[in-house]
């Protein structure tokens, strides 16, 4: 989880409705607030949430808070008291929903998210595992990607990478997706900010550690298909979600003994992005709205959304609104 200084500022009076963003409370001006990297990933998110949103007993809010540190993960988890074991109830769910109705392009998101890092309070912090068991050995078949600056967490990333891209073969999905699921280059441990090398923008429907070029590779693509080499599909189904949200081409791969990553391979350009089109709920391909940024830990509480107007405020940020 990131940190930087920003200006809270009162909106106007807002209409508001239960399918509207979370509003926020000012507790001062000025308050330290978290640099999100939370949409980074913003495509296996919003698929994530299309599937969790199919049957979501336990009222988890969206997937994003399973991405957020305990204070402001608090606001959206719904009946799930284990805060760190946010993140895997919300993955364990869209799984167990895309699984019931054949959907491997939602097995496959789900599978990616519960491998993404999970926001710290410091550059190269390391996030809490969660000890639970999930209903799915799949999803618990590998643990989260920890910032690239923690100890260990090159070789670590690695070994969740490529354990997450034989998961993905045994669903029939695409295992260069592992790939996808990781994070940013580290950055440097003195940075008072704890901002590092990240990204953030829930405008970006793909994801700004893909459309940037900021995603640091765990493994080459030649190792995680050794890694999938042989590995037998167990599961068939519709749907398809593969790992053209950027080319890996050029990207730098981390050196596992701690070295600096080196590149790929020549520098590719930036790849053109076509949005997903949109179709009915369960055809595997139908893409939703990303959604508003989560609350802070400290310096806005979330309000649950009324039918009456209300005062709120937020940070120098858009908000996108959820249909």
């Amino acid at each position: 989880m990131k940190f930087e200084l920003v200006t809270l500022g009162l909106l106007g009076m807002a209409s508001a409705s239960p399918a509207q963003p979370l509003a926020h409370s000012p507790r001062s001006n000025i308050v330290k607030r978290q640099v999100p990297q939370e949409h980074s990933h913003e495509i296996f998110l919003t698929i994530t949430r299309e599937f969790l949103n199919l049957n979501n007993p336990k009222g988890i809010v969206d997937p994003v808070f399973g991405l957020l540190g305990d204070a402001a993960a608090s606001k959206g988890a719904g009946k799930v008291t284990n805060l760190a074991c946010l993140k895997q109830e919300t993955a364990d769910q869209a799984f167990t929903n895309a699984k019931k109705v054949g959907d491997i392009r939602g097995m496959s998101a789900a599978l990616v998210y519960q491998a993404l890092e999970r926001n710290t309070g410091s550059v190269g912090g390391v996030s809490a595992a969660c000890t639970d068991k999930p209903v799915n050995p799949e999803i618990g078949a590998f643990a989260q990607h920890q910032d690239a600056a923690g100890p260990g967490a090159l070789a670590g990333n690695k070994a969740i990478a490529l354990a997450l891209a034989k998961q993905l073969a045994l669903i029939g999905g695409d295992p260069l997706l592992a790939l996808e699921s990781g994070t940013f280059v580290a950055g440097d441990l003195n940075d008072r900010t704890a901002a590092g090398k990240s990204c953030d923008s829930a405008n970006d429907p793909v994801g700004c550690i893909f459309t940037q070029r900021l995603l640091l590779l765990d493994a080459t693509p030649d190792e995680i298909k050794a890694a999938v080499q042989g590995v037998v599909p167990a599961f068939t189904g519709t749907g398809q979600l593969k790992a053209t949200h950027i080319d890996f081409a050029g990207l730098p791969v981390a050196a596992a003994a701690g070295a600096p990553p080196a590149p790929a391979g020549p520098a590719a350009a930036k790849p053109n992005v076509t949005p997903l089109a949109s179709s009915a709920p369960g055809a595997g391909n139908a893409v939703a709205k990303p959604a508003a940024y989560a609350p802070d830990d400290d310096g806005c509480e979330a309000v649950k959304p009324t039918t009456t107007s209300t005062r709120s405020c937020t940070v120098i940020t858009r908000t996108v609104p959820r249909h």
